[in-house]
């Protein structure tokens, strides 16, 4: 118990029994899921941040169409075949908006690329993308890139970037944030795990946190349940 209350603390209160038993079986202590939950909400009364439900999303007009290649198919064979991608907005301490463009490998839930700016435009989706290849070299075959109808990802400059790097666009329906799920939880996992934490004072410190975050915390620490409870980087080097 005194472990988990120190897992608990360190991690800011974020985990659940789920996670808190791979953290524990990490440090040599193998306990069930159901003993660890009795231990934290009985016995020491923790229980891990509760994630806010999302309001609800009205069906926008669609500005281009692509054709939606995963139809919430959300797995992959392989890395390097079905990425997504989205905007999310964060917030500095004076309230001041800055925005996040991140794209995950759905085979792993791995982040590939993650950056933040000022501005919400398409040359943020086109350098994100560009980050995203530069990461990774082995790229040969087709590969999707998912997002929704947003107008950075509709815009003639990213279309024909897209078009330039050999990538498919695949696009969910108007206004239907469930086409790209995987997405929503990320920018979730992001806000209630660590940007929704803290008061960043300036947005170097905005951007360095959501960059330790995503390449560092979620890829390489962090527990995720679609792995089976491995992180994106274990199942990655497992395939």
């Amino acid at each position: 118990m005194a472990q988990i209350r120190d897992i608990y603390h360190i991690h800011n209160g974020i985990d659940g029994y789920r996670s808190m038993t791979v953290y524990l079986a990490r440090r040599g202590y193998d306990y069930s899921p159901l003993t660890i939950h009795r231990y934290m909400n009985v016995e020491l009364g923790l229980c891990s941040i509760v994630r806010p439900k999302k309001p609800g999303h009205e069906h926008g007009k669609p500005h281009k169409i692509f054709e939606n290649k995963l139809n919430q198919d959300f797995t992959a064979d392989k890395v390097n075949q079905k990425w997504c991608t989205d905007f999310t907005y964060l917030y500095l301490a004076d309230h001041e908006v800055r925005y996040n463009c991140t794209i995950i490998d759905l085979h792993d839930r791995s982040v590939v690329a993650s950056i933040t700016d000022r501005h919400i435009t398409s040359d943020l989706a086109i350098r994100t993308l560009q980050k995203a290849l530069d990461s990774q070299p082995a790229v040969k075959e087709e590969l999707i890139l998912h997002s929704d109808q947003g107008s950075r990802y509709t815009s003639k400059a990213f279309v024909e970037f897209c078009e330039s790097v050999h990538v498919t666009q695949s696009m969910s329906k108007a206004g239907y944030p469930y086409d790209n799920a995987p997405m929503e939880r990320y920018f979730n996992t992001l806000k209630n795990e660590c940007t929704n934490l803290y008061k960043f004072r300036t947005e170097e410190a905005l951007y360095q946190a959501v960059e330790e975050f995503a390449y560092v915390i979620y890829n390489h620490v962090r527990p995720h349940s679609f792995n089976g409870y491995r992180t994106p980087y274990q199942a990655r080097i497992a395939s």
